[in-house]
Order: structure tokens, then sequence, then C-alpha cells
């Protein structure tokens, strides 16, 4: 075998062979609660206990002697590394950081012409899939601590069961950042990712536009057209899903849940529209019963919980294995401790989410406000129906553009997706357990 250099500015040394769980944390991951961000893991809201499945990694001791197949993985890492443009720095510095599935062999990144797997002859290193996240903080896993600090999510949890088979590796990166929009994935996300060359990218955004004063369905719909439409140029599966109300999440009055419900329907009917044209794998997020199980929020509600993260996980996970591209078993509902107390939330508004609330009152609330109340003067006047009317043909005008064709006489239905997940679908919110 023949060893390689060590990228400039990269150490040299080597860290014994062990197995590590497939999580990385995104750019600008949190080590601690920050302002306008979501609660920690002693924030998140889960009542009730979860039954616990085998645990979804086991360690493996290390061994005191670097072996080859070290020296093979550190090669690779690096490589990883000069491929996404950070070669030479710190890893704890590079926001495209690469994870694997636990237990994975190393295997040879596959580039542009390489023969890898069956087709690469005997002995060959299984191909090595490479999956990108994109999208804004539900990907980026905020609701859901890493044992190990940051973030970790369901794209995490996802990659470390997404390998075409058990014993293939995955290599992860996640792009996504707190705050996105649609225009911020395909402006900043989608290029890094491309540089990348991913197999399988997940592009889950469009809550975080539906907040703002300045949304426009038009500019979601563009967005997304560009990000999916070049991904799926360059041979990538894409991974889509259409988000749940807001307000039926929040529990928000009638005159803000309208409007905020108009806008979520836009931007799923967008997706699901994009999803069929480019031939995505589309997951329905929006009407499983899980949704509105409290268990799988964090006490902001707007973010999952550990639990919440882990049901998103097994969803993607199903519509992967529907594709056959992933066949292995489903991420685990198992927790990484026990479920937070129901006072363990309040002590966390008690304390800090004073400041949260301030912070999200200034960055969102004016212009929530200023919804609030156009919709309060027209449900007045008996004239809501002209807002509905408005944003049926805002989106129908957006739908002709996505999909380069003449406006649509209705909207169109859902698309139909694979089947859910049997202990997803068919356990009932009021469940006081969710067994494995």
């Amino acid at each position: 075998m023949r060893r390689r250099r060590s990228a400039p500015g990269r150490s040299g040394g080597l860290r014994a062979p062990g197995r590590r769980r497939c999580a990385v944390s995104a750019p600008g991951a949190h080590t601690g609660d920050r302002a306008g961000t979501e609660p920690s893991r002693k924030e998140a809201v889960l009542t009730e206990a979860v039954p616990t499945e085998a645990a979804l990694t086991e360690t493996v001791p290390t061994e005191a002697v670097p072996t080859e197949a070290v020296l093979t993985e550190v090669v690779l890492a690096e490589a990883v590394l000069t491929e996404t443009g950070y070669a030479g720095q710190d890893a704890a510095s590079a926001p495209h950081r690469a994870g694997r599935t636990p237990g994975a062999t190393p295997g040879t990144t596959p580039g542009d012409g390489e023969t890898t797997g069956a087709g690469a002859g005997e002995g060959a290193e299984p191909r090595r899939l490479r999956f990108a996240a994109l999208g804004d903080s539900l990907t980026e896993g905020l609701g859901d601590p890493a044992p190990g600090g940051g973030w970790r999510g369901w794209a995490a949890l996802l990659a470390a069961a997404a390998g075409p088979h058990p014993d293939e590796p995955v290599e992860f990166v996640n792009l996504s950042r707190s705050g996105a929009l649609a225009a911020d994935v395909a402006d900043e996300q989608l290029p890094a990712a491309r540089r990348t060359r991913p197999h399988l990218v997940s592009v889950v955004v469009g809550g975080n536009d539906t907040l703002r004063d300045s949304f426009d369905i038009h500019r979601v719909a563009e967005a997304l057209d560009r990000t999916i439409g070049a991904l799926r140029a360059e041979g990538a599966v894409v991974l889509t899903a259409c988000l749940p109300d807001p307000g039926r999440m929040l529990g928000l009055p009638s005159a803000l849940a309208r409007p905020l419900g108009r806008r979520m329907r836009a931007v799923n009917t967008v997706v699901h529209a994009l999803s069929q044209r480019h031939e995505a794998v589309h997951v329905e997020l929006s009407d499983h019963t899980w949704v509105a199980d409290r268990r799988a929020w964090s006490v902001d509600r707007l973010h999952p919980s550990e639990l919440g993260h882990r049901l998103l996980a097994r969803e993607f996970h199903s519509a992967l294995r529907a594709r056959s591209i992933a066949t292995g078993a489903p991420p685990s509902l198992e927790l990484d401790g026990p479920a937070p107390s129901r006072a363990a939330s309040a002590w966390w508004m008690a304390t800090r989410g004073t400041r949260w609330i301030a912070d999200r009152c200034t960055d969102l609330l004016p212009g929530l406000v200023a919804l609030a109340a156009l919709e309060w003067r027209h449900h007045l006047k008996g004239t809501g129906h002209l807002l509905e009317d408005r944003d049926r043909r805002a989106t129908l005008a957006a739908l002709t553009v996505v999909t380069r064709g003449p406006a649509p006489a209705h909207l169109p239905h859902p698309l139909p997706h694979p089947p859910a997940d049997p202990l997803i679908a068919d356990t009932p919110p009021s469940a006081a357990t969710m067994a494995g």
C-alpha cells in the first residue's frame, strides 16, 4: 500500500482505530445556549418515557498500535478534506466535515471514471456513498444535542443507516445553517455541496421563509428549482419533504395561523411539483400523526426533540428503502438518555426562555403582527376569501414558472409517497409508548 503525504498544514499523527458515530456538526454548530436559537437537550419536551431499542452503536476498543487500515483511514480523511477545499485546516474549524457509518470499513472514494464495488474486480473496496444535507435549523439538528457537543439531528442519524448495504460506508457533510432561507441554500449551500460531488443530497427548507415579512412564493420556487435542478443534473439523488403547518405546531391564534398555513401550503405545493419534475425522493411530513405529538418537539415547538429527529430519520430511511438506496435497519428510536421532564422545560423557560422569546420578538414579531392584522381586518369585513384567492393565484403563477408549462387549472394533489414506517404511521399521538 502506498502512503500519501499529509495535506499541507495538517498533522501527520495517527489515531487508533475505533468506531465513531456518523454525526457532524454543521457550520456554526453550537455547543451551548445561544440567543435566538433553540433549547438544549434538557429543554426538550418529552413528557412520557420512551422504551428503548438496542443501542444504535457500540464502541469498539481501540488498539495501541496503528495498523495499515488506520493508515488507509487517514489517507481517505485527508482526501475528503482536500476535495471539499478544507485541506490544511483544523478539523474542528472545517465546515464540511465527513462522517462515516459506525463499523464501516474504509473504502476508496469513487471519482470520475472509477470502478468500485462489484465492478472493480475481486477484493475491491466498497463504494463510498456521499451524502450532503442542505437546509435550515431543522436539518442542522437543533433540538437534538450530540453526545460530544453541538447538534446531531435527523440527517446525521440517517447517514448512519443510509448505506446501500450495512457494511458500506457513508461520507456525510452537513451544510445546513440555522435561519437559512431557500435563497440561502441556492446561493451558499448548493455550491459547497457540488464541490463534494455527492451521490445523495437532502434539500429541506422553506419554513423560515413563511415566517418572514418578505415572503414571496416566486422567489422560494425559483431558489428551490435552481437547487434541486442543479443537483439532479449532476446525477445526485435528491431528498425533499413538505413540512408541517407552523400554526398547528405552535397552537397560534387563527388570525396568524391562517396566513402562515396558506404560506406553508404554497411552499409544499411547489416542493411537490419540483419533486415530481426532477424525480426526487419525496417524503410527506405534514400529515403524520406524530407531528401533533408534543413529545416529538422541543420546548420552543419549532424544532424536533431528539425523538422527533429520530422519527424524521426513519421517515427518510423508509423513502430510501422504497428506492432500494438504503437496505439496512432504520435509525433507532432509543434515546441517548432519559426524556427531559416537564419541570426541566419549565426551568428553561424561566431561566433562558425569556431571552429567547425577546430575540424572536425582535426578529419575527413585527412582520407576524402585520400579517395577523391584515387577516383580522379582512375577517371583520367578510373578505377573507380575497386573501385566499390572492395566495392561490401567486402559487399557480410560481408553478407555471418552475414547471416550464401553462398555468394549471388547479393546485396539484400531493405526490404519492412510499409506504410509511408502520411504527410511525400506526402510533397515535396519545400513545404512552413508541415501541421499537
